[in-house]
């Protein structure tokens, strides 16, 4: 009967109880069946109580064994109550009780998880020297646990010192996958071979996962196409990894191919492959088959989660969708379904992005009210918003807040108020915060020196604008097209129109960047103003070269500058002259 209850949910009382009554009918109780209790409250995540059930064995007419102990201590591991764990162990050879393969491994994995992997290899040595071999579990358990840490080579010398298996490679591929070192998981591969260790399906898909994460998919297909050759046939997961990589590719025609060969080939989806397809799907703005393939989700009897949830929610919120954000959210409510940081965030996003700020900032209130502490991107989606819609008071007022709630502001916080407050020429209040950047020691990334450099030309600071740039290139900051336009108007703004076309020529020459068409309007406007309407219309030739037409700012610029040196009709017969040469 306790055997029978044991395997039941939420039978633990029951167990329980027939085991006080065996005690007082005076009924011996076996090892098997102390285990059997043992493993319920295991089942049942109750590892406290299997301890103090331990603790009474002997009121239940049954001395401890090994395999008794070895089920207490797998209890305990399996709820990390690693304290626990040494005085159990203790015990067991106090009470003259040799350990077993079974008593080490629970011991190695205790020690792996808790990120005592030198510790675990002296137990390999310890066993070893006590007589009892470590098995394939022991050295799967400890090679896994050093190529975690990084420490692949460590590993690679372990597994030289026994016979390794299918196992042992899938762990040492793991790890020399992780660190992107795809030649080494290739030569592993050619090595199993050489070995006679056939790869089996967690071989190749560890491989693929790996290859797609990165955005080589034409290399994952290559090793789908040996696995078929070995005769492995990919499993869910294969799948689900190929899919994700078609659509980080930004190939979703091949992505949804694969989702249908996978359903032809009898692998049924599981929520994380669901998952994955709905987020390819949103990426993509197709969020009336996202919507769909949810729905049909729940028709195969595959519950969304709070991932499928947030992802929608942040597809709508991208499409600016906010009737589909707020159904998504409603649904996950309803179903009982708990949002997480992630999904509250998604929704301050969305509520942010229309403007609903009384909505967004009862959102941050209702996550603090549930034990769901908002986090730094949460604060900055509810900025983002704010500052797009010019409410920087509020904005820098969150900013003051954050670290009440235990957040602290990070580069992208201050990007977004930068940007604002540069925006509406609150110049000392931003350049307030540049300092307060500099004293929290933020690093400052492309966006960052972008919107300062921006601020410094508004606030007419050219020669602050090339010393920041300075700066930037010393610390390794590549400029790109925005960094260009910038310091080109900084140049003609104080008359060096000279170093703004020898910036145009030089970078574009390199082509380090492809000047635009705001570029060619600065500088074209700086020439006008500095140099003359002759050296003006031979960067407008340059351009309309480079396939690049001018627009009505440049017409103006131009147009402007001909009637001050050429009187009325002579720009007329320019004008006309450029239009018919195209």
């Amino acid at each position: 009967m306790i055997e029978k209850l044991s395997w039941e949910n939420d039978q633990t009382d029951g167990v329980q109880y027939l085991l006080h009554q065996m005690k007082l009918e005076g009924i011996g109780c076996s090892e098997d069946l102390f285990v059997s209790v043992i493993k319920c409250y295991r089942r049942a995540g109750l590892a406290e109580q299997a301890l103090k059930t331990f603790y009474r064995i002997r009121e239940f007419g049954c001395e401890p064994s090994v395999k008794i102990y070895n089920h207490v201590l797998d209890a305990l591991l399996s709820e990390d109550r690693f304290q626990m764990i040494n005085p159990i162990y203790s015990n067991m050879k106090r009470d003259g009780m040799e350990p077993n393969v079974f008593t080490y491994n629970i011991l190695l994995k205790a020690l792996c998880k808790k990120g005592r992997v030198d510790g675990a290899r002296k137990l390999l040595v310890e066993m070893s020297n006590k007589g009892c071999s470590p098995d394939v579990v022991s050295y799967t358990t400890v090679v896994s646990a050093l190529c975690r840490v990084g420490k692949v080579e460590e590993a690679r010398d372990l597994v030289m010192r026994f016979e390794p298996n299918v196992a042992v490679y899938n762990a040492l591929i793991n790890g020399v996958c992780k660190e992107y070192k795809f030649e080494d998981a290739f030569g592993l591969l050619s090595e199993m071979v050489d070995e006679g260790v056939d790869a089996n399906v967690i071989t190749y898909s560890t491989v693929i996962s790996c290859l797609c994460d990165v955005g080589n998919v034409g290399l994952s297909l290559a090793v789908l196409a040996q696995m078929f050759r070995r005769g492995c046939s990919p499993n869910v997961y294969t799948f689900t990894s190929l899919i994700k990589g078609h659509f980080l590719g930004e190939r979703p025609y091949e992505a949804l191919e694969l989702w249908s060969r996978m359903i032809q080939e009898g692998s049924v989806p599981n929520v994380v492959s669901y998952n994955v397809l709905i987020h390819g799907l949103c990426s993509n703005g197709n969020m009336g088959r996202a919507v769909s393939v949810c729905d049909e989700m729940e028709r195969n009897g595959c519950s969304p989660n709070v991932t499928t949830y947030s992802t929608l929610i942040d597809g709508f919120a991208k499409a600016g969708n906010l009737v589909g954000a707020s159904d998504t959210w409603n649904k996950m409510i309803s179903h009982g379904c708990h949002p997480n940081a992630v999904a509250y965030t998604c929704m301050v996003d969305v509520l942010s992005r229309n403007s609903m700020f009384n909505q967004a900032h009862c959102l941050i209130e209702n996550m603090i009210a549930e034990a769901c502490l908002p986090n730094t991107v949460t604060f900055n989606a509810f900025i983002k918003g704010l500052c797009d819609s010019g409410r920087l008071d509020w904005a820098l007022n969150v900013l003051n807040q954050m670290e009440r709630y235990g957040c602290f502001p990070n580069i992208t916080t201050y990007n977004e108020l930068l940007d604002g407050l540069f925006k509406v020429n609150r110049f000392s209040e931003a350049f307030r915060l540049v300092r307060e950047i500099e004293i929290r020691e933020i690093g400052l990334n492309l966006v960052t020196y972008n919107t300062i450099l921006y601020g410094f030309c508004c606030a007419d600071m050219p020669h602050e604008t090339l010393q920041l740039l300075g700066k930037m290139l010393l610390g390794g900051i590549k400029p790109d097209a925005i960094t260009y336009n910038i310091i080109i108007y900084a140049y003609c703004k104080q008359g060096k129109v000279k170093s703004a076309i020898e910036v145009l020529n030089r970078n574009s020459a390199a082509e380090e960047w492809h000047p635009d068409i705001i570029a060619y309007a600065t500088l074209i406007w700086g020439i006008s103003n500095w140099l003359g309407v002759e050296e003006a219309i031979v960067f407008l030739h340059k351009m309309l070269k480079e396939g690049i037409y001018p627009n009505r700012t440049i017409w103006n610029v131009l147009v402007r500058c001909f009637f001050s040196n050429l009187g009325h009709m002579g720009p007329i017969h320019i004008i006309d002259d450029i239009l018919g040469n195209g």
